[in-house]
């Protein structure tokens, strides 16, 4: 057997694909060869990879470098006796742990998705009879029959068809059922293009067909795709990259400050026992234990918001993602359109009508001249739609408010525009009884049926099909008042050219007058003589909500490519028509769309320009869409990628986000994506990108609320070891700070409401860092008063004779209420919560009002005394640390002001060199305009 038949069967003969697979049409395989290539080629399925079990998954929660240090001090502490320490160092990792451990999503399963496609059963001949058998038992040489319903079972020649359609649409992503052919196709010819050829997994919709295997396992295209999504690597999120950056950094930082706290320390003669509580003290206090349980919350919040806006998220690293998202490619069909085909535009005797509605809802009108008309009027016009209602095998139907299709989109189409014009089926099947039909055959391109015609007491035959099929039969054209006119060949073609080309699939239509006598109709009836009706065209719409999301990416800076299976026309029109090539209305002329056929001559260099440049690619396989997404991702952008089938699965892992379609999707698509919208709705990920926005600004809000508690925690206890002083915080009382204020108070700052204008403003850049140079000083001042209010006080407290206990515990409110005035300004980074409204987030008075009165029961009750080392302290002492929550409130609205005064001025003198930069191009232009004239005035004179 030549194995070399089953790389590119589709460019030669079948005869030479029998005899390099050394089999028989008539008699399939031997049993017993069949078994030696069983064993050669092995199972036809798709091997499953086995994922990491849960006890792995929960100890890889602890591999992270603050964990590290935490897990550290609570050896130390123990080792030294310091038990409720260690056990509350150790209850806070078991916590993160364990949030870690619930929130991370499921184990990626669609390779189980695949491999389940694949287990169905197969008619085979196998040594000359026919059999019923599983399908992991073929092997290349099998002689497959096939027939509607079935799912083909491997990767397949075709070698007998008999109007066979089959929907290919998980595969190729190509919109309605691919009628087959035979013969020989070019080399190149695309994934989609393959009409010969049946692939594994796809579904046979109509008609039958026989089939030798080619290819099955892994070596098939279903096959090929489990291989990408394998070896496809999962890119980090911008969020998990920058956290994780965050965290080494701070991982040094404290480690730092803490060899450098025991060096200090032991070189003043304090002993080492001091030093390494210190030093715990430090690494306790500098660590935020609450950032990963607070961003795990924030992140689940922003999921339930979503969730309200059909927006499913698997994984919840995603909601931060959208937010960053720079670039999103976009599927087509049910995507960007509607999935329903619709007749927009129909031609009958030299008229062209505009047909309105949607989809298989026969509500709408038809137009001619933009007003309404009535289709009993135009004779041509109603023998077109009654052509299209009567030469149908689709049925509509509404079924919980929605009008659904049994059959072929196309058909059901028309019976839509029929209802339009007034045609429902029932009566006018009830009007013409049919009397036989001639299937729809790809060879012949048409389809006829034979009707009684009530009126005139004889039979009519009416036909659609391809333009030039129908037009070849017809001598005369059914004219306005419904006579038979000259049929002017040419000018049809080019009507039905200028239809093509605006993305509409064009049918052309038919009839003829019959013999009563005649019951059987046959092929030669329709060679000649008949009459042309007209041309009705369709499209799967746009859907009128996608124009408005297009349109409002466009505007939050993020650009919109469409990546579909589709045929380059269709895509450019209705990329269009959207908006992502530009609108209708536009005159520049917007690059055309680039077909899979080029991608695949591009180099990877040429193709990272060209995925940059062109915003449509249309009839693209698997691994083009895998390259582009790549090619995006090396220009540093954050990609989302949507798509329901098999074939975009690969790209779907690969991409920062993966978008699939909770409706049409694959097991395999949702299993490789991060999110699943459950209306197949473009909108739904704009909508989904606004609040993947507010999520991150929560995030950042909450960071620049919490690392001044630990940066001003660990200045504190550096400042006490240099100042060779009692620490004012233990670490036990650390941990108790950074715990309450991130869950009680910096937890509320997630329920915050997305800021206005939120859409408006461009995407980060992805090198971003999370802290700006500017909030990086905002929490050196917080962190610095915090360092003045608490080690001043706690000083103070000694000095006028308050305990050790006390002064720790006026030391410890300082942080508290600091934190409680300092909460109300990071509502917004920018604005006063003045200016967001006072009550727009009740949660975060909620969360001040249970965090003073938790820290009352820390500072009065005997229990909390007794574990934190604290004591009561006095009225007096309260008012002071109130004043210092005071003075951090109204330092960071001051510098708030300062800050927007100097962007208010920057934007006014980048308007005013933008009217400048206007002026002179101006300028420019009527300096050209002048010396136009002047040269066309002394050519004027010389004359």
């Amino acid at each position: 057997m030549d194995e070399n038949i089953c790389k590119q069967c589709h460019n030669i003969s079948e005869d030479e694909v029998i005899e390099g697979l050394e089999t028989n049409l008539q008699k399939g395989l031997d049993p017993d060869e069949a078994g030696r290539r069983l064993e050669k080629f092995g199972p036809n399925r798709i091997a499953v990879k086995k994922e990491r079990g849960p006890l792995v998954r929960f100890l890889l929660q602890f591999h992270q470098p603050l964990i590290y240090i935490l897990l550290v001090a609570a050896v130390v502490t123990a080792f030294l006796d310091e038990w409720v320490d260690s056990g509350v160092i150790m209850g806070v990792v078991l916590l993160n742990a364990a949030i870690g451990f619930i929130q991370e999503s499921k184990a990626l399963k669609a390779l189980e998705a695949l491999a389940k496609s694949m287990v169905t059963e197969a008619t085979v001949i196998r040594g000359g009879e026919k059999k019923r058998m599983s399908a992991e038992n073929l092997v290349p040489g099998d002689i497959v029959l096939l027939q509607s319903g079935d799912k083909a079972p491997a990767d397949m020649r075709l070698i007998r068809i008999r109007d066979l359609k089959v929907d290919e649409s998980a595969l190729t992503g190509e919109s309605i059922p691919v009628s087959k052919t035979l013969g020989t196709l070019e080399e190149d010819t695309v994934l989609g293009d393959r009409k010969n050829m049946t692939y594994a997994s796809t579904l046979v919709t109509y008609g039958q067909g026989t089939g030798v295997v080619v290819a099955t396992g892994k070596e098939t295209e279903m096959g090929r795709i489990s291989e990408l999504i394998s070896e496809t690597e999962k890119l980090q999120t911008p969020l998990t990259k920058k956290i994780a950056h965050f965290s080494h950094v701070l991982l040094y930082v404290i480690l730092s400050l803490a060899a450098v706290t025991v060096v200090i320390g032991i070189w003043q003669g304090q002993s080492t026992f001091d030093m390494f509580m210190a030093s715990v003290a430090l690494a306790v206090a500098a660590i935020p234990e609450g950032l990963p349980a607070v961003m795990s919350i924030t992140l689940a919040i922003g999921v339930s918001r979503m969730a309200r806006r059909r927006a499913i998220i698997r994984k919840l690293p995603a909601v931060e993602t959208l937010g960053s998202t720079t670039v999103i490619c976009s599927d087509k069909t049910g995507t960007l359109t509607e999935n329903q085909m619709t007749v927009q535009e129909i031609w009958a005797a030299g008229e062209t009508f505009k047909v309105t509605g949607s989809g298989y809802d026969p509500a709408g009108d038809i137009l001619l001249d933009e007003e309404p008309v009535a289709a009993s009027d135009h004779p041509a016009l109603i023998e077109t739609l009654r052509a299209g209602v009567l030469c149908n095998d689709s049925r509509i139907f509404e079924e919980e408010d929605q009008w659904k299709i049994q059959g072929d989109p196309t058909e059901g189409a028309l019976l839509a525009s029929g209802s339009k014009g007034g045609l429902w089926v029932e009566d006018v099947e009830h009007e013409h009884p049919r009397v036989d039909t001639i299937p729809f055959e790809s060879e012949l391109q048409y389809m006829a049926t034979l009707h009684e015609d009530g009126r005139e007491g004889g039979k009519l035959v009416f036909a659609k099909g391809s333009l030039e099929r129908i037009l070849e039969r017809c001598d005369s054209l059914l004219d306005k008042e419904g006579g038979k006119g000259e049929l002017n060949s040419e000018k049809i073609l080019k009507i039905g050219d200028q239809m093509a080309a605006s993305g509409l699939r064009v049918i052309a239509f038919a009839k003829k007058e019959m013999e009563r006598g005649i019951k059987d109709l046959e092929h030669a009836h329709l060679d000649s003589g008949l009459v042309f009706l007209g041309l009705q065209g369709m499209i799967d719409p746009p859907r009128p909500e996608a124009i408005a999301s297009v349109k409002a990416c466009h505007t939050a800076g993020i650009r919109v490519k469409m990546i579909t299976g589709d045929h380059a026309v269709t895509a450019s029109a209705i990329a269009r028509q959207i908006g992502i090539t530009g609108s209708r209305k536009s005159s520049v002329r917007p690059k055309p769309a680039m077909t899979g056929k080029e991608l695949a001559k591009a180099s990877d260099e040429e193709l990272v320009s060209v995925a940059e440049e062109r915003s449509v690619f249309a009839r693209v396989a698997p691994e083009q869409k895998l390259r582009l997404v790549k090619a995006l991702q090396s220009r540093g952008q954050v990609v989302a990628m949507t798509g329901d089938g098999v074939n975009d699965a690969p790209a779907l892992k690969r991409a920062d986000i993966g978008i699939s379609m909770g409706l049409t999707g694959t097991d395999a698509a949702k299993e490789a994506s991060d999110m699943i919208l459950t209306d197949d709705n473009f909108a739904s990920i704009e909508a989904a990108v606004e609040e993947g926005r507010g999520v991150f600004d929560n995030l950042t809000k909450f960071i620049v609320y919490i690392l001044p508690t630990n940066a001003g925690q660990g200045l504190v206890i550096l400042t006490a070891i240099l100042a060779n002083t009692l620490l004012p915080i233990l670490p036990v009382q650390a941990l108790w700070i950074n715990m309450t204020t991130a869950v009680l108070l910096g937890l509320m700052l997630s329920f915050e409401p997305k800021e206005p204008g939120i859409m408006n403003r461009p995407p980060r850049e992805p090198d971003t860092p999370i802290l700006t140079g500017t909030l990086i000083g905002r929490i050196i001042i917080i962190a610095t008063l915090l360092l003045i209010g608490a080690f001043g006080l706690f000083q103070y407290e000694l000095y006028i004779g308050a305990s050790l206990e006390e002064a720790r515990t006026t030391a410890v409110n300082v942080f508290i209420i600091g934190q409680t005035f300092y909460l109300f300004n990071c509502r917004s980074l920018t604005k006063s919560m003045f200016s967001l409204g006072v009550l727009s987030n009740p949660w975060i008075f909620v969360g001040s009002t249970i965090m003073i009165t938790v820290q009352l029961l820390y500072t009065y009750t005997p229990l909390m005394n007794t574990l934190f080392s604290a004591a009561p302290i006095g009225l007096e002492s309260w008012a002071r640390i109130i004043a210092v929550g005071l003075v951090i409130y109204f330092v960071i609205g001051f510098e708030k002001w300062i800050r927007n005064i100097r962007i208010r001025r920057q934007e006014k003198l980048a308007g005013l060199r933008e009217i400048k930069q206007s002026i002179d191009s101006l300028a420019e232009v009527l300096e050209e305009v002048r010396e136009r004239m002047e040269t066309i005035e002394k050519k004027s004179n010389r004359s």
